[in-house]
């Protein structure tokens, strides 16, 4: 029989046993952060018929899309979980209470070109809140003040949240003439940053914008002040524009209401450059970028949409959101080592039994895991050499050996696999109820580390 080479195909993800642990408990964490803001779970197909996920797409997002047949029926892999919601909250409006705060984390597949952090199967961790005719702009500050919490909450405090408002930019494409082609201008924008200005001039030529209106639009997109300044300096436009005014209000009482959230000024900033290649997002957009490693982009994005289901229903549903890339950020964090190991385990205990029978064994971690203390036991005939060394490999902070002499005084030997050689208290033989006093509050101190560590 022929072996065949075990692979992956390119822009799949395979995580072994310590990482997919970190991975589950980073999701574990969002998952957490979402329910305290008062977030519902919901998951959607990953697959579905074509004419769902096809209705707003084209150009190159439709070609990066998984399609196949499968008997007469059309399919199409979902490329995001914004879509998806959409049928969700169309297909579900009767049962659905507004406002609808959903999160979602999921798998989704894109056919782009793999490379470096860009992935073909990858996971995304989105929020959203769906209004029923409408949706306070205050909620437009809320998401952002949320993923600031999700990011914080995983120790990850070097990250800035840029924040726009599309009206903001329509407005001043209206006040230099150029609406007729505002959204060819607003792709050659959202490249600023990664060719510069010159070559955003360039190509802005090419398509006869004049250089008056290049130059300043251009002078206001990249103005570096602090988010008060740029308001004040958009506010100078008023009355120009009726797009640009209530672009400027809206953006203002974002930016005041993520202050009352308590988003530090350092970790927020209004930047006029963002314009997000989502079609679907008309007014607030976020991009958030890691500050020490700005050239990897946007590891967090979303927006402000005005009508989210508007290709499966007649109602009008408006909605903000945010997604973390979630498959791209673990791929970061591990890459550049931020991610805390002393995490990547899932037992607590190794109960090691050495005597043949085994049945005092399973019945102190029986009542181990009572106590909630995670304990896998060792039933395997090696060394105990062997043995203690499968505890070390795995990270399992404690184990735990149980022998004649244990069973005999009704006690058992506890070793802490994290102490140093000299440390005094590094083993001891007590009793079951001092052992589990010693693991939980060892494990307490353990489990205060974040997810992340950048030092």
């Amino acid at each position: 029989m022929k072996i065949i080479t075990p692979k992956n195909l390119s822009g799949f993800m395979e995580l072994v046993p310590k990482e997919q642990v970190l991975f589950e408990k980073i999701k574990q964490k969002l998952e957490e952060t979402y329910r305290l803001f008062g977030f519902y779970p919901i998951d959607t197909p990953v697959l579905e018929r074509s004419e769902i996920l096809l209705a707003k797409t084209g150009g190159d997002t439709e070609k990066q899309m998984y399609r196949f047949s499968k008997g007469d029926t059309d399919l199409t892999m979902r490329f995001d979980l914004t879509v998806p919601l959409a049928k969700y909250v169309a297909k579900n409006y009767s049962e659905l209470t507004f406002p609808f705060r959903r999160y979602q984390i999921g798998k989704v597949y894109r056919g782009e070109r793999a490379q470096q952090g860009r992935f073909r199967e990858f996971y995304q961790a989105d929020i959203d809140i769906i209004g029923d005719g409408d949706l306070s702009v205050v909620n437009d500050a809320e998401v952002p003040s949320i993923m600031y919490q999700v990011f914080t909450g995983l120790g990850l405090h070097d990250f800035t949240i840029r924040l726009n408002n599309r009206k903001v930019l329509n407005g001043l494409f209206e006040m230099y003439g150029l609406s007729e082609i505002a959204t060819d201008v607003m792709r050659v924008i959202d490249k600023l940053e990664k060719i510069g200005e010159e070559s955003v001039k360039a190509e802005l030529s090419e398509m006869n914008v004049p250089a008056e209106a290049s130059d300043g639009l251009l002078a206001l997109l990249t103005f570096k002040g602090s988010n008060s300044e740029i308001l004040e300096k958009l506010k100078g436009f008023a009355g120009r524009s009726e797009k640009l005014d209530l672009g400027v209000q809206e953006l203002s009482e974002v930016v005041y209401y993520m202050d009352k959230f308590g988003v530090p000024q350092e970790n927020y900033r209004v930047d006029l450059t963002i314009a997000r290649g989502l079609d679907y997002c008309t007014r607030t957009v976020y991009e958030t970028t890691f500050n020490r490693h700005p050239e990897l982009g946007s590891i967090c994005s979303g927006g402000r949409y005005d009508n989210l289901a508007e290709f499966y229903t007649k109602k009008k549903l408006p909605g903000v959101g945010m997604s973390i890339g979630l498959t791209r950020l673990f791929y970061i964090l591990n890459e550049f080592d931020y991610l805390n190991r002393v995490l990547a385990t899932s037992a607590d205990v190794l109960m090691i039994p050495m005597t043949e029978d085994m049945a005092a064994a399973v019945e102190i971690s029986a009542k181990l895991r009572a106590q909630g203390i995670s304990t896998q036991i060792y039933f395997e005939k090696k060394k105990f050499k062997h043995k203690i060394s499968y505890a070390d490999k795995l990270s399992i902070p404690y184990a735990m050996f149980l022998g004649e002499d244990e069973l005999k005084e009704n006690k058992v030997t506890l070793k802490k696999m994290f102490a140093a050689e000299d440390d005094e208290n590094k083993q001891c033989t007590v009793s079951l109820e001092e052992a589990e006093s010693v693991i939980l509050d060892g494990l307490k101190a353990l489990r205060q580390g974040a997810c992340i560590q950048v030092n």
